[in-house]
């Protein structure tokens, strides 16, 4: 025993003596400098990052994208303008009619833009995609007229062929659809909501069933027919992106002749989503889309070329 004390007592002053003559780099293997930004990156800082501690990522970055997609970078002018856009009709409409501390709480903390639409094999579009409640991804940036930002809040059914894209269909709908679904994943709906069209549900089907004629069966949109969590982001983000002589042409339209039952279906949904968001989140869903509306009328005199 004696021995083996000694030798372990040789081998730990060898290590002892060895490390003592080992130069230690003195530079840390992680950065401290602050990155460079250029105007746009600052700007993000100090709108997005500072108050909401949201990443809002406009280069393009294999990690953050989808690979099974080919897509191409956002242009910066055109990430600059949805950038300032999204800020006053998403960002500061609910900090307007819920309070800061809502949207700073449950706002996705990554944001990345994609410059082209991304395709399924059915093609579908994809608009966006909201991941586990952290990250909301907006594809089809380079779409974007800077010149001529087009909002249309009084057509349910928005002509896709047309090149002017309605930037509340391509967007601000997108935004409230994935904000939706985030908030779903905080706090559950009533299971009543999937009873109600629980046997038209189209699954992959969805995809020919035009948006004109979804009302008869009871959604507001061809994807809503998808599945019970879709038709309900889908009845909240179409609601409350758009005027009220829109909403009552979509349930007009689900009336088929002496049928009303579209109408009813959508009725019904519409009121475990109203009570869903005032007894979960103290919402007004209505006085939210008037916050919503009046913040789309601003974007005719926002620059969406300077950043301030």
């Amino acid at each position: 025993m004696k021995y083996i004390k000694f030798i372990l007592i040789v081998a730990a002053t060898l290590v002892i003596g060895s490390c003592s003559n080992e130069k230690l780099d003195p530079n840390s293997i992680f950065p401290t400098e602050s990155p460079e930004r250029n105007a746009f990156d600052t700007w993000l800082l100090n709108n997005y990052t500072t108050p909401y501690n949201i990443a809002f990522n406009y280069l393009y970055k294999d990690n953050d994208t989808d690979q099974s997609y080919n897509v191409i970078p956002a242009e910066k002018d055109k990430s600059i303008a949805l950038a300032i856009m999204i800020k006053h009709v998403w960002l500061e409409a609910y900090a307007e009619c819920c309070g800061e501390n809502f949207i700073k709480t449950y706002s996705p903390r990554v944001m990345q833009l994609i410059g082209s639409g991304a395709y399924n094999s059915n093609e579908s579009m994809v608009m966006g995609t909201a991941e586990g409640g952290l990250k909301v991804m907006l594809y089809n940036v380079n779409a974007i007229d800077i010149n001529n930002p087009y909002i249309d809040v009084e057509n349910p059914y928005v002509d896709k062929t047309n090149p002017t894209k309605d930037l509340n269909y391509y967007f601000f709908h997108t935004m409230h659809h994935e904000f939706g679904h985030i908030l779903n994943q905080k706090k559950n709906y009533s299971t009543d909501f999937n009873l109600v069209s629980a046997a038209k549900y189209k699954s992959t089907d969805w995809i020919n069933l035009n948006d004109a004629d979804a009302p008869k069966l009871g959604f507001v949109s061809g994807y809503a027919s998808s599945e019970a969590r879709e038709d309900f982001v889908e009845i909240y983000s179409i609601y409350i992106t758009h005027s009220e002589a829109c909403w009552q042409k979509i349930l007009s339209d689900a009336v088929n002749g002496t049928d009303t039952s579209g109408r009813d279906a959508i009725i019904a949904k519409f009121n475990i989503i109203k009570n869903y968001f005032k007894t979960s989140w103290n919402i007004d869903i209505t006085q939210l889309r008037d916050v919503i509306l009046k913040r789309f009328e601003d974007i005719k005199t926002l620059d969406l070329k300077n950043l301030k």
